[in-house]
């Protein structure tokens, strides 16, 4: 994605890109289903937490309610601008990074024979592993959006890369303390298994720390759900040049309307099976072929200027 930008103007974003290689119409179709698929990974975010909620903490809450509070908190970041977004990023990484400690607990009674044999599937098998791992990758392309707006781009990308190896190291912690706490018969049967580890996180001051840890939780959410709303309603207004804010209303009633739909286990399932087979395909399909089809026009070009 970096050398993509290096090949155009400092300006350039995903939209410009689509619109300078494949024309204004063709280009404004595939910024359209950009728009829809900004939208759809803050529903992901936002359904799955809800879901998270109704099952470990409150069965009978009014999702509706609890739904419109968040989409509230969500407007009066996203209508402060990119800046008010990032900063919520920051404290939301800032606040949510201690609950890695709690790794600590399930590791006293961990069982690391669990992790043999070692190198014992086929790269195949491997493969399919890291394709049902696509969604919880999903949101770094939203740098496709917001790179105009980094003040220092030259020196972005080893921070972006930081940023992804740590993203990356924190995966491979929870999947190790998992795989070695669960034997590989539970995991089967366990739907959120780092929700599970926090039941036996025990402290003198808390009986149920899963509370705590689900609501700071929310602190990893919110902020990636403004990144994810900010992006549709930026491009919203790049492509068909309405106002930002105003554009920003309607997308969360989309978003209201569509978790309102996702109402039961197998529909938020199937949501996100879906949406992880979409994510799959922009990031190792679409993505590099864009980077590939633009080198050779802006080849094509330089020759034929």
């Amino acid at each position: 994605m970096f050398q993509a930008f290096r090949q155009g103007p400092q300006t350039l974003d995903l939209v410009a890109i689509h619109k300078d290689l494949f024309g204004k119409w063709v280009g404004n179709a595939f910024n359209i289903f950009f728009i829809l698929y900004f939208i759809m990974i803050s529903i992901i975010l936002i359904r799955t937490y809800l879901e998270v909620i109704q099952v470990w903490m409150f069965p009978g809450v009014n999702v509706l309610m609890l739904l419109t509070i968040i989409l509230i908190l969500v407007y009066s970041f996203v209508v402060g601008g990119f800046r008010a977004v990032t900063g919520f990023c920051i404290i939301g990484l800032i606040i949510a990074s201690p609950l890695l400690l709690l790794n600590y607990f399930p590791l006293k009674h961990a069982h690391f024979e669990n992790l043999g044999p070692l190198l014992d599937h086929s790269f195949l098998e491997i493969m399919k592993a890291c394709k049902r791992m696509t969604l919880n990758y999903l949101g770094f392309e939203l740098l496709l959006i917001y790179y105009p707006f980094i003040k220092k781009r030259e020196d972005s990308q080893k921070w972006a890369h930081l940023g992804a190896l740590f993203t990356m190291s924190i995966y491979l912690v929870f999947i190790i303390v998992s795989l070695a706490y669960y034997h590989q018969d539970q995991l089967k049967d366990v739907i959120w298994a780092t929700l599970t580890l926090w039941k036996i996180v025990d402290l003198p001051f808390v009986e149920r720390f899963e509370y705590i840890g689900i609501s700071v939780w929310l602190f990893m959410v919110l902020p990636n759900v403004c990144l994810g709303v900010w992006a549709a309603s930026r491009t919203v207004k790049r492509v068909l040049g309405f106002r930002q804010k105003k554009v920003l209303v309607y997308i969360l009633l989309i978003i209201l309307v569509s978790c309102c739909f996702l109402d039961n286990r197998y529909r938020i399932d199937r949501f996100n099976t879906i949406s992880s087979e979409i994510g799959f395909y922009i990031i190792y399909l679409y993505l590099p072929l864009l980077f590939i089809w633009q080198s050779i026009v802006y080849k094509v070009r330089s020759l034929n200027p």
